[in-house]
């Protein structure tokens, strides 16, 4: 079957999907029920586009594909982020109460984190990228003590707030800033699209790419920075969701069995939304809130990180 008969049929079914969370059991309360589960299905689609971009774009600087942006420590940065603002403000302030000021600091938190990251990692053109994993690793797992330390510590009335932002939730998803995160992740698709074919080399090696006269340093550098960018608008909207981004990416990578990154990032996407509106549905028809989405996908992703790492152990 060929790739561009294999996206059409995954748009289908994302688009049945979409039709389904959105109109079934809406029994006439189009007025309240409807925009609702618009803004929700705007919000997962843009969370598993983000994802789905940054990750794969991510594995192909690393040539690892086991590999996810949330090994920087974003995640972790965004939780330290939250605990310490209701550890020392309290979750009355206006920064945890304003969803549009919380949104907006922890997204230029991340970002800037990553910038001071990879302007110190780089300098003298050098491209650590190994070594940069490996400070991305330890900086997230020393986000993570802190974080813990400071939830010890916590009052037990405010550590139910600090819970809330450790799994991403869908269900009380701000409609502005839904429109805010659509209007970055769009313009950061519009940059990183100018590089789509780059990446197509960048898949061969450092060295091949540099001899086919792609601008290796310039091209790792911009996608870096868009994948930080990306992960924390997603972060920020919805909350972190480690495994996502692996299963997607993988699923991708098998389903198409190509090297070509427009459609390995277009199928991606579509898999991301398919998996979050699907997961979304079986949440709230099957298991009737009684878990939540970022507990399925991450009990699903760690076992197939498990089978990754088998699986890359036996061919090697």
């Amino acid at each position: 079957m060929r790739n561009s008969t294999k996206l059409f049929i995954l748009s289908i079914i994302a688009v049945i999907f979409c039709g389904l969370y959105l109109f079934q059991g809406l029994n006439g309360s189009y007025d309240y029920a409807l925009p609702r589960r618009g803004i929700k299905v705007l919000a997962m689609a843009i969370t598993g586009v983000a994802i789905a971009y940054s990750t794969v774009i991510f594995q192909t600087i690393t040539h690892n594909r086991i590999l996810t942006p949330s090994i920087m420590g974003l995640d972790s940065l965004y939780l330290l982020l939250q605990t310490a603002m209701i550890f020392f403000l309290g979750s009355g302030h206006m920064v945890i109460v304003n969803k549009h000021v919380n949104f907006i600091l922890s997204v230029g938190t991340m970002v800037l984190f990553a910038l001071i990251l990879y302007r110190f990692l780089f300098r003298g053109g050098k491209q650590p990228i190994y070594f940069l994993l490996l400070v991305g690793i330890i900086v997230g797992t020393f986000f993570g003590s802190i974080s813990t330390f400071l939830q010890v510590l916590i009052d037990p009335n405010e550590f139910m707030r600090v819970q809330d932002k450790m799994f991403a939730s869908f269900n009380n998803v701000s409609g502005d800033l839904v429109w805010w995160a659509l209007g970055i992740v769009v313009i950061g698709l519009i940059i990183g699209w100018r590089y789509i074919n780059d990446l197509d080399v960048l898949s061969l090696g450092r060295d091949t790419a540099v001899n086919l006269g792609v601008s290796y340093n310039k091209v790792v550098k911009t996608m870096l920075v868009l994948s930080a960018v990306l992960v924390a608008v997603s972060t920020a909207l919805v909350g972190p969701i480690t495994f996502f981004g692996l299963i997607v990416a993988n699923l991708s990578y098998q389903f198409f069995k190509t090297f070509k990154h427009s459609i390995l990032i277009i199928g991606a996407s579509i898999i991301s939304i398919i998996a979050l509106v699907g997961g979304q549905w079986v949440v709230e028809r099957v298991f009737t809130f009684s878990t939540t989405l970022s507990v399925i996908i991450n009990f699903i992703g760690g076992v197939y990180f498990i089978y990754l790492l088998l699986k890359e152990s036996r061919s090697t």
